[in-house]
């Protein structure tokens, strides 16, 4: 076999989504648009969440966490892909690297936790609306989102450590725009073993449990939802889902067809084009599936555009 050069603090590529210097102006004001309305879109939820009084409930409280992990995971890789393509350099260091994997690793297994908790949300409301405030109380909430973030933070931590201990070669080329761990660890040198199982392990618990959680608060919501005896009632209950269901589809179903894409393409380039419909899209599409659907959110909203205007004459005057 022929002898490679490794190093402990390689320089990795980024391949990004094409080397065509013609489109390259494109793709940069296309991300940055799409990174601005992302940006733009969570924060006006989370602003409207915030200075209305009346969505102060559980269901709100996990939105507004929903719409930050989208900031985050927007942040995570945009930004330096752009960086890139207006430096016309595809390169990230080894330390840029592993901090982009890290914090990619705590925002979707946090995102994952929260599709989660927002369904079970959904199946107290729907299936015990007498006890849904004494269960769903203000405590029990923050409990939910601490020990989500905590089991995403302990998740990332350890693949990050992990990847610490492999040597990798000279000239590395991720086949994404961002640092992604499972493309990472298949660049290293080294036996990748235990990393592979770790992956295994996070994506059966983050993936598997959180998405049995969902079908099964579905399935408990559904036939509820059936033994109702006003069809007005159905409506409203399906209502309260259907915004919830759209996310759920759009991630899952995005991530499902990113990993499926990528064990079938037959090229790098296919590979980052589909990714980007997993750490793009969703978290876009989001703020308008909820503003979109949403009788409240779109009331309060109206609202605070409507304040915009009054505040400029305030700064003017």
């Amino acid at each position: 076999m022929e002898p490679r050069n490794c190093t402990d603090a390689p320089e990795f590529l980024l391949l990004g989504l094409t080397d065509d210097p013609e489109l390259q102006p494109l793709i940069f004001y296309l991300f940055l648009s799409m990174y601005l309305v992302t940006i733009l879109g969570n924060l006006l939820i989370t602003l409207a969440i915030s200075s209305d009084s009346h969505l102060h409930t559980p269901m709100y409280f996990f939105l507004s966490n929903l719409s930050f992990t989208d900031i985050c995971i927007s942040t995570t890789t945009i930004p330096k892909m752009l960086v890139n393509i207006q430096a016309q350099n595809q390169s990230i260091t080894y330390t840029g690297c592993l901090t982009q994997t890290c914090f990619f690793l705590v925002s979707v297994g946090f995102e994952n936790c929260i599709l989660a908790v927002m369904a079970y949300d959904r199946y107290v409301a729907i299936c015990h609306p007498l006890t849904y405030t004494v269960i769903m109380n203000s405590r029990f909430c923050g409990l939910l989102i601490l020990f989500s973030l905590f089991i995403s933070i302990g998740n990332s931590l350890l693949q990050s450590l992990m990847v610490l201990q492999l040597t990798f070669c000279t000239t590395l080329e991720v086949p994404l725009f961002f640092c992604e761990v499972v493309q990472v660890i298949k660049l290293a040198c080294s036996d990748t073993l235990i990393n592979n199982i770790l992956i295994y392990f996070a994506t059966s618990i983050f993936g598997g449990i959180a998405m049995c959680g969902i079908i099964f608060s579905y399935t408990q919501i559904v036939s509820s939802v059936l033994r109702m005896p006003s069809p007005g009632g159905k409506y409203k209950a399906f209502s309260t889902c259907g915004s919830h269901l759209s996310v759920v589809s759009l991630f899952y179903g995005t991530g499902l067809g990113v990993y499926i894409s990528s064990a079938l393409a037959n090229s790098s380039r296919n590979t980052v084009v589909v990714s980007v419909m997993y750490t793009v899209v969703p978290q876009m599409l989001n703020p308008f599936i909820y503003s979109l659907r949403n009788r409240d959110i779109k009331v309060t909203l109206r609202k605070l555009i409507g304040q915009i205007p009054l505040f400029f004459q305030d700064c003017v005057v």
